[in-house]
């Protein structure tokens, strides 16, 4: 009987290796827990004194769940600011007048949370700058620019004096904020907020008196 000729001094055809199933997605609910405790821990005790295992244990997960997602607490605590400005949107920033801007700001620092987180942020300039920059980069330099825009609003307007510089006054407004953070309690309400932001306009030359009362729009 012959041999057969299809087959002589070929090897035998080694099978296919099994396809290696995808791995698990990655758990959107475990994201969320993750930066939502990386931010109350933040606001609550400062970057110095916050931890993935902190973090980890307020989240219920393991460790090793934050690490797989953040290598580092600095890549953490970035992303979770980044997060919490991830609905800003400059559209609404586009305020047609300065009673809506200052409207605005007031009940922005009414909030007790938006608050601390602030002074938080501003606290890291020193030894976590990336905090600060991630805070720039998701809101402050989206809301600086539509400050300046309603300041020079406000000059064509003749609101404030024709010789006012709205980049001046934008920086004024901001190092005003910070005062407010600094010397007034996390409980002030909207209106005297407002007021206050009103008084600071005022010794910068505004013109035309805004309404104090509204808060609301």
């Amino acid at each position: 009987m012959k041999p057969d000729n299809d087959h002589q001094g070929r090897a035998p055809t080694a099978p296919a290796p099994p396809t290696k199933p995808p791995g698990r997605p990655r758990s959107q609910e475990a994201d969320e827990a993750i930066l939502t405790a990386a931010l109350d821990l933040l606001i609550e005790r400062g970057a110095g004194h916050t931890s993935i295992e902190q973090v980890a244990r307020r989240a219920k997960v393991t460790r090793a769940t934050v690490y797989r997602r953040f290598p580092t607490l600095t890549d953490l605590l970035v992303r979770a600011v980044e997060w919490e400005y991830r609905d800003v949107n400059s559209a609404a920033m586009d305020w047609p007048d300065l009673d809506s801007m200052v409207t605005a700001w007031a009940e922005h620092l009414s909030t007790p949370r938006a608050r601390r987180l602030m002074r938080r942020l501003y606290s890291t300039l020193d030894d976590l700058p990336e905090l600060l920059h991630a805070y720039h980069h998701a809101y402050g330099s989206h809301h600086s620019l539509a400050v300046r825009t309603t300041l020079q609003r406000a000059r064509a307007a003749g609101q404030l004096p024709p010789t006012s510089d709205p980049d001046i006054l934008q920086q004024l407004l901001s190092g005003a904020a910070l005062q407010h953070l600094a010397a007034h309690p996390d409980t002030t309400g909207a209106q005297e907020v407002k007021a206050y932001f009103l008084a600071v306009l005022g010794q910068a030359g505004l013109s035309t008196p805004l309404r104090q009362g509204s808060t609301a729009r």
